[in-house]
């Protein structure tokens, strides 16, 4: 008899009764999908995995401690079988037909009655992939396609033109320290769904490029500002796009909210009656450190790391930073915006008790291709810095981690 194609259909699980068979590796990979659908989910298993087993402490799951017995399928809605026992999962899968219960078994795909698709979601939508025996029903290839259209509507490459649900209003997206493969899967997507977009000169330049043409992109520096401050100006001009209806992505650098200004848009924009949407971004505070090899923490090293900003010198009245306290920390202090101000930032740190020789690295462009490391000390910095030519954007480093080899030794 040739095989007919499964038909495939969603499953609302919700305080239904489901029978899990087993309480090893499979097991462990499907129960959180069946946890989120709201299932009454009941493992039959004299043992289980630690993971299988948290999820019974934390109620998730009831778990029985014993094996299959006859009649323990008799008022599910689903089963998964997935023991080690060939004559259990039989004889379970014969009760699961005679009571009309689908059911899905690890052992025998072909004894079963369903079976389990390569699913993944993104922004509310499920995809589910099954591939025929005429394929060979390899889980790699349906995978892979899964991951493929996924992966598609995520970052916006797969999308459907004429039915796509844009949101206008403004999203301040986090692109990440440069590395275009740094920003969020989110980021990317909205980025691909954008009318307008104003971009900061530390945002990943590279996602510009794949922009389509339609795309109007606008440097947040040369916005004109005139009797506005630049702020102000950019504030402005996301209100404006908005207003006609665009959807608008401020694409900044790093994070939206780590010395990016992004709460004070954000102000703008809700006082302007805007609706706004927050893309948190990986903060170059953390990435460009890891980037060049350095840890911000260490077991035996650091236990803390604070993040401040250089861009106001230590002296100077409009400083908000407690440079005598930082200099009393043991941690790790990662400066960002404060290439220029690390010879006074240096000398502050110094006198207010720390050794000279604290470990400095300076990291030059961080996470692209122009990326480059420079060390030094306290001591040094500032003339280390004048010599090697360094340059903004640079992310500086002080601490015992800047000497942390791969080994492990100091």
């Amino acid at each position: 008899m040739a095989e007919h194609p499964a038909y495939p259909v969603g499953l609302r699980l919700t305080g239904r009764h489901v029978v899990v068979l087993g309480g090893g590796q499979v097991a462990q990979r499907r129960l959180p999908a069946l946890i989120a659908a709201g299932a009454d989910i009941h493992v039959i298993s004299p043992e289980a995995t630690p993971s299988v087993e948290a999820m019974a402490d934390a109620k998730e799951i009831t778990w029985h401690r014993r094996g299959y017995a006859e009649g323990d399928l008799a008022t599910a809605w689903y089963a998964l079988i997935a023991t080690s026992d060939a004559e259990a999962n039989t004889r379970a899968s014969a009760e699961a037909e005679a009571n009309r219960v689908w059911c899905v078994r690890s052992d025998d795909a072909d004894a079963a009655t369903a079976w389990t698709p390569a699913t993944g979601s993104s922004e509310g939508v499920t995809v589910a992939v099954l591939t025929t025996k005429a394929r060979g029903r390899d889980p790699r290839h349906t995978a892979a396609i899964r991951d493929a259209v996924v992966e598609g509507l995520r970052d916006g490459t797969l999308v459907a033109p004429h039915h796509r649900t844009r949101a206008t209003g403004v999203a301040l997206v986090g692109g990440g320290p440069g590395d275009p493969d740094l920003i969020t899967v989110r980021g990317r997507r909205l980025l691909a769904e954008a009318d307008v977009v104003i971009a900061d000169r530390l945002g990943p330049r590279d996602l510009l490029a794949e922009l389509p043409p339609h795309v109007q992109v606008i440097d947040a520096a040369k916005i004109p500002y005139g009797r506005f401050m630049a702020q102000e100006a950019i504030n402005n001009a996301l209100i404006e796009h908005a207003r006609q209806g665009k959807s608008v992505v401020r694409l900044k650098g790093g994070d939206p909210y780590v010395f990016g200004r992004g709460m004070e848009e954000l102000q703008a924009l809700a006082e302007a009656g805007i609706p706004c949407t927050v893309v948190p971004g990986i903060s170059s505070s953390i990435s460009v450190p890891g980037a060049a090899g350095i840890p911000v923490t260490h077991r035996g090293v650091a236990h803390e790391f604070t993040v401040v900003s250089g861009h106001v010198a230590p002296d100077d009245e409009r400083s908000l930073v407690d440079w005598a306290s930082l200099a009393k920390l043991t941690g790790t202090l990662v400066v960002l915006m404060g290439v220029d101000k690390i010879g006074k930032i240096a000398e502050t740190l110094v006198a207010h008790g720390k050794s000279p020789d604290t470990p400095v690295a300076l990291v030059q462009e961080g996470t692209t291709a122009a990326q480059r490391r420079v060390d030094a000390t306290l001591a040094t910095v500032a003339d280390t810095v004048a010599a090697q030519e360094v340059k903004p954007p640079a992310v500086i480093v002080i601490g015992a981690v800047v000497a942390v080899g791969p080994d492990g030794t100091v």
